[in-house]
């Protein structure tokens, strides 16, 4: 008799045993998730990108839930039991066309625009369709999110370039793209950049993001663009901005950041082939995308008051705590070398230790045994081309939950950093 097969005896592809390692992201998390259950509430939670529980936002939302319900038809029924075509609620996919037609004075059609199960997935479909081992996917500025670094099936996918470092009037620093490092010979099927960028809050200039985008067209290359804290929604950008919109860009934008991440709803700005695409491997990976977060945003999509929202409630709601979270920065960290990148938007602040002895993953284990969760810089480095001390000096933290408990957290950080 053939001996039944324990967990022992089994044995994945290869494709299974890339997916199914785990990742700096995916460690974090159940770090994170782990904490927040056997915490009493001393730890302090700095890590994660979970967005802030804004009052006016649960309002909102309570109240777009309440409409839903309370209408006359079917849009209820419909959001719970029915299947969207995989390319996204139609009549959802058309308000956002029209908005951005109508703000910006762009041409989009329907077909430039589908819809994903957040913006996660986005980035694993738009990678895999166009990375490979000959081909890369090209990180023009590091540091970038941290979940991008396992977003390609093929791990030689993705490239990166360091940024330059420019320091500022003290406490500050800037990262620049150095455009004479750019890959020249190697073939680059796209360039991929946040803006905001998650973990600095770098906002690329316009004049940077022509020069990208000259660089892209000149190697047949898309440019992605990711709009998770972006302009013109969710609008945490501590300044005025259009989005960038020319011939071979790709833009993604998510519903999380509005404060709806339960929802799970990416949205993928592009030439039609590629929007073809990525609504093809939707149907493949997952048959549709989730309803919830298109219906709850369909109006406000279609008058424009989602803009008004961002602009009059979540832009100020960040700006404001950003200043608050570096003034204690400051005030906490005085006499200790540091720096901060200069936040012109996100929900994070960016900590670079110039001095620091250890390796920012010992310093993430000291600083959780003293009771402050963090996310250590180098996981937020992909595939550089050589060893960078500056990766390892620094840390992310998230200012967005409690901003009131956050001079205790600076003060433990500072303690670690003095013993």
């Amino acid at each position: 008799m053939k001996e039944q097969n324990t967990e022992a005896n089994i044995q994945f592809s290869q494709l299974g045993k890339r997916m199914a390692a785990g990742s700096g992201i995916e460690d974090l998390m159940e770090d994170l998730g782990k904490t927040l259950v056997n915490s009493d509430g001393s730890i302090a939670m700095l890590g994660g990108g979970n967005p802030a529980p804004i009052p006016e936002g649960q309002k909102l939302w309570r109240e777009r839930m309440s409409s839903l319900l309370a209408e006359e038809g079917d849009g209820f029924d419909r959001m719970l039991g029915y299947y969207d075509p995989h390319q996204g609620n139609r009549r959802f996919i058309e308000a956002v066309a029209n908005l951005f037609n109508r703000e910006y004075g762009w041409d989009l059609e329907p077909e430039n625009i589908a819809i994903t199960n957040g913006g996660q997935t986005a980035f694993f479909f738009l990678f895999n369709l166009l990375g490979d081992s000959d081909s890369k996917i090209l990180f023009p500025l590091s540091p970038e999110y941290i979940g991008y670094s396992t977003q390609g099936l093929s791990p030689e996918s993705l490239l990166s370039v360091p940024g330059k470092i420019e320091l500022q009037e003290k406490p500050f620093f800037r990262y620049r793209i150095d455009f004479d490092a750019l890959p020249q010979g190697t073939p680059i099927r796209a360039a991929c950049v946040s803006r905001p960028t998650n973990p600095t809050g770098n906002v690329l200039c316009l004049e940077d993001l022509e020069r990208l985008h000259a660089y892209c067209r000149a190697k047949d290359a898309l440019l992605i663009i990711d709009n998770a804290y972006g302009t013109p929604f969710p609008n945490m950008i501590f300044r005025d901005e259009a989005p960038f919109w020319r011939e071979g860009v790709v833009l993604t934008y998510s519903l999380s950041k509005l404060g709806l991440p339960g929802t799970r709803t990416g949205i993928v700005i592009g030439p039609k082939a590629v929007c073809r695409a990525i609504a093809s491997m939707t149907a493949v990976v997952g048959l549709a995308n989730g309803t919830v977060g298109q219906a709850l945003t369909l109006p406000m999509f279609e008058d424009g008051s989602i803009l008004d929202y961002c602009r009059n409630t979540v832009r100020p709601y960040y700006e404001t705590r950003s200043r608050c979270a570096v003034k204690i920065v400051q005030e906490e960290l005085e006499g200790i070398p540091f720096r901060i990148h200069e936040p012109d938007g996100a929900l994070f602040l960016w900590l670079w230790f110039p001095e620091l002895k250890m390796h920012s993953a010992e310093f993430y284990q000291k600083l959780k045994e003293a009771g402050v969760l963090v996310v250590p810089g180098h996981f937020f480095f992909h595939n550089l081309p050589g060893d960078w001390t500056h990766a390892s000096q620094c840390i992310r933290i998230n200012y967005a939950m409690d901003i009131d408990g956050l001079p205790e957290a600076i003060r433990r950080i500072a303690a670690v950093l003095r013993s």
